[in-house]
This record gives C-alpha cells, sequence and structure tokens, in this order.
C-alpha cells in the first residue's frame, strides 16, 4: 500500500517530536554492554540529550535498573557472568515495566553468543531487538552466515526477517544496514538516512542500539522510537560525511551532528517510509 503524503508528515512529525521529548526529559539509560565501544556509546547518549550510566555488576544492576528509563543490553563483549547481569537486570525491568533493548552483536558467530542471545529472549521481555540482519535472521531461524560481528549472508530479505523475528519473539525489530528495516510483525518503517562511512567505523552498531534506548525510554510506540533513533542518526551520519571522508574526523563530527540534531532537521532530512 503507498503511503500518501499525509501519512508520512504525520510519521515525520512523530519522529521529530520524540526527539523534543527526549531533550526535555533526559532519561537515564542504564547500558550492560560492549566493553570496546561503551565510551562512544556513553557519549552519544550524552550528545543525544541522555543521561547515560554503565553498571555491569550483579550486585547492582537491580537497583540502578530501578532508576532507568530504559534498559539496553549489548552482548559485544560477553562471558557468562554478563550474561547473568544481563538476565537479573532484565528481569526487574520487566517488573518495573522499563523497556529492555537487545543488541545481539555477533549471534551466529559462536555457540555462545547465540544461545546467550536465545536465552536472554527467552527469560526477558525484550522491546527491540536491534541487530544486523544476519544476527535477526539467525535468532528467527534462517540460514544466515555470520563472521565474528559482520553479516555474510542474512539469509533472506531483510523485510521479511524483521517481520518473521517481531511474530517470533513478540517484539519490535529493528535491522540496520543500508537501509533501516523497523517492524512489528506488522508494520513496516523504513529509514534510508545514513552513509556508508557509518559502517567503517567500529560501534556505529551498538551506538544506534544506545540511541535507540533513549528513544524508547520517551516513545510510547516502540516501532517509532526506534525509527526517531535511526532517522536522527542517519541524518548525522549525512551531515559528518559532507564535512569529513577520514574515519577519525568523521567519528568526532558525527557526535557533534548528533549534539547539534534538531526537530526541526529531522521534519526536513527524514527519509522514511511505511510499507
Amino acid at each position: 500500500m503507498n503511503q500518501t503524503q499525509d501519512e508520512k508528515s504525520q510519521l515525520v512529525e512523530e519522529l521529530a517530536a520524540a526527539l523534543e521529548q527526549l531533550r526535555h526529559t533526559r532519561p537515564l539509560v542504564h547500558n550492560i554492554t560492549n566493553m570496546v565501544v561503551m565510551n562512544d556509546t556513553a557519549n552519544i547518549l550524552l550528545h543525544i540529550g541522555a543521561s547515560p550510566v554503565m553498571a555491569h555488576a550483579r550486585e547492582e544492576v537491580e537497583e540502578m535498573v530501578s532508576l532507568a528509563g530504559a534498559l539496553v543490553l549489548n552482548i559485544g563483549t560477553l562471558t557468562p557472568d554478563l550474561v547473568e547481569s544481563m538476565l537479573v537486570a532484565g528481569k526487574k525491568a520487566n517488573q518495573l515495566g522499563v523497556p529492555v533493548i537487545l543488541d545481539p552483536v555477533g549471534a551466529g558467530a559462536t555457540r555462545l553468543r547465540t544461545e546467550s542471545s536465545l536465552q536472554i529472549l527467552d527469560a526477558v521481555r525484550v522491546t527491540i531487538l536491534r541487530g544486523n540482519s544476519a544476527e535477526i535472521g539467525v535468532l528467527a531461524g534462517y540460514n544466515a552466515k555470520v563472521r565474528g560481528v559482520d553479516a555474510v549472508e542474512s539469509g533472506g530479505e531483510p523485510v521479511s526477517i524483521a517481520r518473521r523475528a517481531a511474530r517470533k519473539f513478540g517484539l519490535t525489530v529493528a535491522i540496520t544496514g543500508k537501509q533501516d528495516v523497523i517492524s512489528d510483525g506488522e508494520r513496516v518503517v523504513l529509514v534510508d538516512n545514513g552513509h556508508e562511512m557509518m559502517g567503517g567505523l567500529t560501534g556505529t552498531g551498538c551506538m544506534s542500539t544506545a540511541l535507540i534506548g533513549a528513544f524508547t525510554a520517551v516513545a510510547l510506540d516502540p516501532v517509532m522510537a526506534a525509527a526517531a533513533a535511526l532517522v536522527a542518526f542517519g541524518v548525522a551520519g549525512e551531515a559528518a560525511a559532507k564535512r569529513s571522508l577520514l574515519p577519525g574526523s568523521f567519528k568526532a563530527a558525527l557526535f557533534d551532528e548528533i549534539y547539534s540534531m534538531t526537530p526541526d532537521r529531522i521534519r526536513e532530512e527524514a527519509k522514511v517510509s511505511t510499507i
């Protein structure tokens, strides 16, 4: 079904309003996350207007998530102890009604990563599952291939993967790539903002997950929260690439563009549609 201009305008307005609400609320986002890029994910959250905290110890995660607007779980540098902290924090978040975002980094690359992701999905009511097409494909039952943390073959078409995974796990899926796909199993939102330089920078996937956490903390609709985060990140990436195509300066420009992001820029530059 083709999207009307009025429907698109309403969608973009919802995304812009989510950023405005985030900046007004400044939610605390509790991260149990990838230690390789922990500083970057903390900074991207700070620059978008959220308050990041990185608390991993089993002994404090229940107390910390009780203060948070969202919980982000990222298995990029997982250990069995870290997974246990994620399970404890996730169950507490569920009790409190705090949304949970899971990034199954490298699911499909090793048994530990795949089984840990499925364990969390089984034990915790996850709100949004964010990954690349291969990671999500593996979890959804596709014959996908992952090398390290990179997608080699998704085993299917991203929209179909997103819909199947959303229905299988009863949540919203956000697949990031050249085109971002967000689905709750019925609705599908496509985001075409972004730049190829983002794929050459370590941690942009983890940063997008953290941003989704920030928007989910203030948006009632997970599909809109994920779309708002990915549009804002993509618009920032496009602007950063205009300033620099070298990786070091591009990264600095990306943070600057997130910091200076405004609702009006989302209204003017969002490349988003529904199917």
